[in-house]
């Protein structure tokens, strides 16, 4: 760790300095936050610069380069000058108030950065899961000039899926100089980071504008729960395992939290219901996880909104929902719901039950909608729809199942409905209580909204799912998985609200202890899920090795490793290169996913959902083993032609797979590379 702390502490002073940059137009936007919205700053920042760079590239008008980020970065800067000169009378008072909070908020974002790339240091590979194809993205963009980038396992073609995370890794690698194989550890704890001390904001913000108590500890102590929560909690798996196995963990697998309704034990299919802890100990880059930072800025938005009479423009919730759709495309319909409901209940304070609320509502969200299609327009331009429908399920949930998932959150929102409906009830009866109640009601409807949404995600994969390329018995896995990850994340968020505004109202001493020791039981199994899936990972945390995230080929193939490093060192654009073909989740290519060459087929499930069909993918992969395999000099060389390929790589996966006749690269091109029995052909 202490090798590596130089780099985290670079990387941080990278990420602290692009805050400070856009704190002065997150302050504008965040004014009626208690911390200004310090904590949103770099991941307003980082947005803001990440969509420039995209848009500039996929427009031809600037190539992805590190003196153009840094153009873009310099314009943003001097238009937070201007924004510091122009409101520089509120924002020096600002500044002064503000000061604790925002090195409190900067010192949790570090020391989060830290710890959890520390955690990464004891398992940094980049193996395992779709680790290679994230990993793959990223070098593929490393490489590209405009974009849409190459796709790097189908040479001749771009990238046909949500990359605009794997943009954002790639942008801070550019300007870190850091090697991407290390970036890529550094990412994920940059997430974990920016998910906690976001939602500690967001929950605090929410106490802080909503309680009847406006003691800054409880706001705190409300953030931290909601962002310990969404970061570091499980469900109830824990608690049921525990239970029905004799109150022991013995023989616990943290993995099965988010495949509990399979057919194992006792569903009718087979479903994935993951949430963010699992995500971050397993480190795959994924487009849900890459979107995390962009969907709590996006509440935090709403939030300053619903919160007071700020005035909410258009460019911004569009422009985040387009980076939300880029990122991870499920993710644009369940916020942009959450955009109706809220803009709903604005214009309803406003102007009541009329038909202007509803026209007022239905105009923002139309032009919200459309303007959001239209900033992510060269996106879409080249995008393939992937889902190939809606359809009805075939197999439910067993009833008893969702308990054991989201018990612990439902518990806190019954807890929550009731005692409102009681607060209602006292209306009548006491003037300066219905004061102090009403302001509450009024102000719980964001967390209703909330909570209602997250609820509806659970119920929607129990009727309707998205068709793709999945078997029968996982029909709706991938359904469930990207809908209820989002359930989590509100629930989380809302929990520390409701958990913190109960506990501060309620006045019965009896029911409160009551209360509290539930909460304390259920929380107490939530929370009891780190310590299974960091200690099962991370080997019980008692080797570390690095953050160099290729370190493992050093073992398991280190001539692949010699190979990976004299291309990245003397290859520059993106020739294409051959490898053997790999099914899906096995360590075939790495070659292209550690350079981001593309080569001419490659995983092969995942180019069948990414194209819609296995007719290319299967082609090709029969056309790579025919030019492995055949003696026949002319048809080795038509294939060679076909698909431009300048370097053909000889390896022992190459040997494993095929039937290699060798002799005939020597003919076409010569060996200009070689580690072991590892080979690079150059194909004249």
């Amino acid at each position: 760790m202490i090798s590596d702390f130089s780099i985290i502490f670079f990387w941080w002073l990278m990420l602290f300095l692009i805050g400070i940059i856009f704190l002065p137009l997150t302050g504008k936007i965040f004014n009626n936050f208690f911390d200004r919205g310090y904590a949103f700053s770099k991941i307003l920042g980082i947005l803001l610069i990440s969509y420039f760079v995209w848009l500039s590239g996929s427009l031809k008008i600037l190539s992805f380069s590190v003196p153009h980020i840094f153009l873009i970065i310099l314009i943003f800067f001097l238009i937070s000058l201007y924004l510091a000169f122009r409101n520089r009378k509120s924002l020096l008072p600002d500044l002064r108030s503000c000061w604790k909070i925002f090195l409190f908020e900067e010192i949790l974002f570090f020391l989060c950065l830290a710890f959890w790339s520390f955690i990464r240091g004891f398992q940094p590979d980049i193996n395992g899961l779709e680790k290679f194809m994230d990993f793959g993205f990223v070098n593929s963009l490393l490489r590209s000039q405009y974009f849409p980038p190459l796709d790097l396992w189908m040479s001749g073609k771009t990238i046909n899926y949500y990359y605009f995370g794997h943009l954002v890794a790639a942008i801070l690698t550019k300007i870190s100089g850091i090697n991407s194989a290390i970036t890529y550890n550094l990412m994920i704890a940059t997430i974990f980071s920016l998910a906690f001390s976001a939602t500690f904001s967001l929950g605090a913000n929410l106490m802080h504008f909503f309680s009847a108590s406006k003691k800054f500890r409880v706001s705190v102590f409300a953030g931290f729960l909601s962002a310990t929560l969404l970061t570091l909690g499980g469900n109830l798996h824990s608690l049921y395992w525990f239970l029905t196995h004799n109150f022991s963990f013995t023989g616990y697998w943290y993995p099965d939290a988010t495949r509990f309704i399979v057919e194992k034990f006792g569903a009718m299919d087979n479903t994935i219901h993951e949430f963010p802890l699992y995500s971050f100990v397993v480190s795959d880059l994924h487009g849900h996880v890459s979107d995390i930072p962009f969907v709590l800025l996006f509440l935090a938005f709403l939030l300053s909104f619903f919160s007071s009479q700020f005035n909410l423009k258009l460019l911004l919730p569009a422009l985040t929902l387009a980076v939300m759709y880029m990122t991870n495309s499920w993710d644009f319909p369940i916020y942009f719901m959450v955009l109706g409901l809220v803009i709903l209940w604005k214009n309803y304070q406003e102007f009541g039950s009329t038909i202007k609320t509803f026209t007022n509502t239905l105009l923002f969200v139309v032009c919200t909608f459309f303007l959001a299609i239209f900033f992510s327009l060269p996106f879409h331009l080249h995008f393939s729809q992937i889902a190939q429908g809606i359809a009805l399920v075939h197999a439910h949930t067993p009833l008893w199942m969702l308990p054991v998932l989201w018990g612990f959150p439902w518990w806190l929102i019954i807890i929550f409905l009731i005692l409102k409906f009681l607060n209602l009830k006292t209306l009548k009866i006491d003037y300066k209580l219905q004061i102090i109640n009403y302001k509450l009601f009024t102000s719980d409807i964001f967390i209703l909204i909330l909570i209602s949404i997250a609820t509806l995600l659970i119920i929607i994969p129990e009727f309707l799912y998205v068709k793709d390329i999945y078997i029968a018995s996982y029909h709706r896995a991938n359904t469930m998985f990207k809908l209820v990850y989002q359930s989590f994340m509100l629930y989380s968020i809302a929990s520390g609200y409701i958990i913190v505004n109960v506990l501060t109202n309620l006045r019965n001493r009896i029911l409160k202890f009551s209360l509290l020791a539930s909460c304390f039981l259920l929380l107490s199994f939530v929370l009891a899920y780190p310590q299974f899936a960091i200690n099962s990972y991370y080997g019980d945390l008692k080797n570390y090795q690095s953050l160099a995230g290729l370190k493992f080929l050093q073992s398991t193939n280190p001539d692949n490793l010699a190979v990976i490093n004299w291309l990245n060192q003397n290859v520059t654009g993106q020739p294409t290169i051959l490898e053997a073909v790999g099914d899906s989740y096995t360590e075939f290519n790495q070659i292209s996913m550690a350079t981001g060459l593309p080569t001419v087929e490659g995983w092969l499930v995942h180019e069948w959902l990414w194209r819609g069909s296995f007719d290319e993918p299967g082609k090709r992969a029969s056309e790579v083993q025919l030019i492995y395999e055949t003696q026949d000099l002319k048809t080795a060389e038509t294939y060679l032609q076909k698909y431009q390929v300048k370097y053909v790589i000889v390896g022992n996966q190459e040997r494993e797979k095929y039937k290699v006749s060798e002799d005939k690269f020597l003919k076409l091109g010569k060996i200009i590379f070689q580690s072991g029995n590892t080979k690079i052909y150059q194909i004249d």
